[in-house]
Protein backbone atom coordinates (compact mmCIF):
# COMPACT_ATOMS: atom_id res chain seq x y z
CA UNK A 1 0.00 0.00 0.00
CA UNK A 2 1.46 3.56 -1.00
CA UNK A 3 0.68 6.36 1.22
CA UNK A 4 1.36 9.86 -0.53
CA UNK A 5 1.56 13.21 1.82
CA UNK A 6 -0.54 15.05 -0.35
CA UNK A 7 -1.77 18.36 1.86
CA UNK A 8 -0.57 19.99 5.05
CA UNK A 9 -2.45 22.74 6.61
CA UNK A 10 -0.29 25.68 7.19
CA UNK A 11 -1.94 28.05 10.23
CA UNK A 12 -1.76 31.94 9.26
CA UNK A 13 -3.34 34.88 10.48
CA UNK A 14 -3.52 36.83 7.58
CA UNK A 15 -4.45 34.75 4.81
CA UNK A 16 -2.98 36.96 1.90
CA UNK A 17 -0.56 37.89 3.62
CA UNK A 18 0.70 34.10 3.60
CA UNK A 19 -0.38 33.61 0.40
CA UNK A 20 1.66 36.40 -1.26
CA UNK A 21 4.72 35.21 1.11
CA UNK A 22 4.86 31.91 -0.23
CA UNK A 23 4.32 33.03 -3.96
CA UNK A 24 7.52 34.90 -3.19
CA UNK A 25 9.00 32.19 -2.54
CA UNK A 26 8.22 30.41 -5.64
CA UNK A 27 5.30 28.41 -4.39
CA UNK A 28 2.55 28.14 -7.27
CA UNK A 29 -1.32 29.05 -6.29
CA UNK A 30 -3.57 26.14 -7.08
CA UNK A 31 -6.68 27.26 -5.73
CA UNK A 32 -8.03 30.52 -3.81
CA UNK A 33 -11.64 28.98 -3.02
CA UNK A 34 -14.22 31.13 -0.86
CA UNK A 35 -15.85 27.97 0.07
CA UNK A 36 -18.84 29.94 2.31
CA UNK A 37 -18.02 33.17 4.98
CA UNK A 38 -16.33 30.81 7.54
CA UNK A 39 -14.19 28.90 4.71
CA UNK A 40 -11.58 29.89 2.61
CA UNK A 41 -9.07 26.89 0.96
CA UNK A 42 -5.98 28.71 -0.34
CA UNK A 43 -3.68 25.82 -1.76
CA UNK A 44 0.38 26.44 -3.29
CA UNK A 45 2.79 23.53 -3.91
CA UNK A 46 6.59 24.17 -3.92
CA UNK A 47 8.03 24.19 -7.11
CA UNK A 48 8.56 20.26 -7.88
CA UNK A 49 6.71 18.99 -5.17
CA UNK A 50 4.05 16.25 -4.93
CA UNK A 51 2.77 17.91 -1.60
CA UNK A 52 1.09 21.10 -1.55
CA UNK A 53 0.33 23.56 1.52
CA UNK A 54 -3.36 24.70 2.84
CA UNK A 55 -4.05 28.33 4.12
CA UNK A 56 -7.15 29.27 4.69
CA UNK A 57 -10.12 29.95 7.10
CA UNK A 58 -11.75 27.27 8.76
CA UNK A 59 -9.54 24.57 7.58
CA UNK A 60 -7.72 24.37 11.06
CA UNK A 61 -7.57 24.97 14.47
CA UNK A 62 -3.82 25.12 14.89
CA UNK A 63 -2.66 27.98 16.50
CA UNK A 64 -1.03 30.67 13.58
CA UNK A 65 2.75 29.44 13.76
CA UNK A 66 2.55 26.94 15.69
CA UNK A 67 3.83 24.57 12.52
CA UNK A 68 7.73 24.28 13.02
CA UNK A 69 10.48 22.86 10.69
CA UNK A 70 8.69 21.54 8.08
CA UNK A 71 11.42 20.38 5.97
CA UNK A 72 11.69 20.05 2.03
CA UNK A 73 14.44 18.50 -0.04
CA UNK A 74 16.56 20.34 -2.59
CA UNK A 75 19.16 18.71 -5.11
CA UNK A 76 21.59 22.11 -4.24
CA UNK A 77 21.30 24.14 -1.19
CA UNK A 78 23.54 26.93 -2.38
CA UNK A 79 20.87 27.13 -5.59
CA UNK A 80 18.19 27.39 -3.29
CA UNK A 81 19.59 29.76 -0.52
CA UNK A 82 20.48 31.95 -3.59
CA UNK A 83 17.07 31.71 -5.09
CA UNK A 84 15.17 32.33 -1.96
CA UNK A 85 17.86 35.75 -1.44
CA UNK A 86 17.24 37.04 -4.30
CA UNK A 87 13.27 36.43 -4.46
CA UNK A 88 13.69 38.69 -0.98
CA UNK A 89 13.10 35.74 1.73
CA UNK A 90 15.14 36.08 4.81
CA UNK A 91 16.99 32.77 4.94
CA UNK A 92 19.92 31.20 7.35
CA UNK A 93 23.55 30.94 6.44
CA UNK A 94 23.37 27.35 4.93
CA UNK A 95 23.93 24.99 7.95
CA UNK A 96 26.10 21.74 6.95
CA UNK A 97 25.72 18.84 8.89
CA UNK A 98 26.82 15.17 8.67
CA UNK A 99 23.44 14.09 7.20
CA UNK A 100 23.21 17.16 5.03
CA UNK A 101 23.01 20.83 4.45
CA UNK A 102 19.95 23.17 5.89
CA UNK A 103 18.94 26.36 4.81
CA UNK A 104 16.23 28.11 7.04
CA UNK A 105 13.56 30.69 6.81
CA UNK A 106 10.04 31.18 8.22
CA UNK A 107 6.64 32.55 7.39
CA UNK A 108 5.53 36.18 8.69
CA UNK A 109 3.70 33.93 11.46
CA UNK A 110 6.77 32.67 12.67
CA UNK A 111 5.93 28.92 10.60
CA UNK A 112 9.23 27.37 10.05
CA UNK A 113 10.51 25.69 7.18
CA UNK A 114 13.98 24.08 6.78
CA UNK A 115 15.79 23.06 3.24
CA UNK A 116 17.85 20.69 3.32
CA UNK A 117 19.91 18.61 0.56
CA UNK A 118 21.05 15.61 2.11
CA UNK A 119 24.40 14.66 0.48
CA UNK A 120 26.72 16.96 2.76
CA UNK A 121 28.71 19.80 0.54
CA UNK A 122 32.19 19.04 0.01
CA UNK A 123 34.39 20.51 3.13
CA UNK A 124 35.78 23.77 1.78
CA UNK A 125 39.05 23.11 1.20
Amino acid sequence: MDIKLELVAVPVTDIDRAKAFYEQAGFVCDHDIPVSEDIRFVQLTPPGSACSIALGKGITEMRPGSLDNMQAVVTDIEAAHADLTERGIEVSEIDDQPWGSFVYFADPDGNGWALQQTTPRPAAG
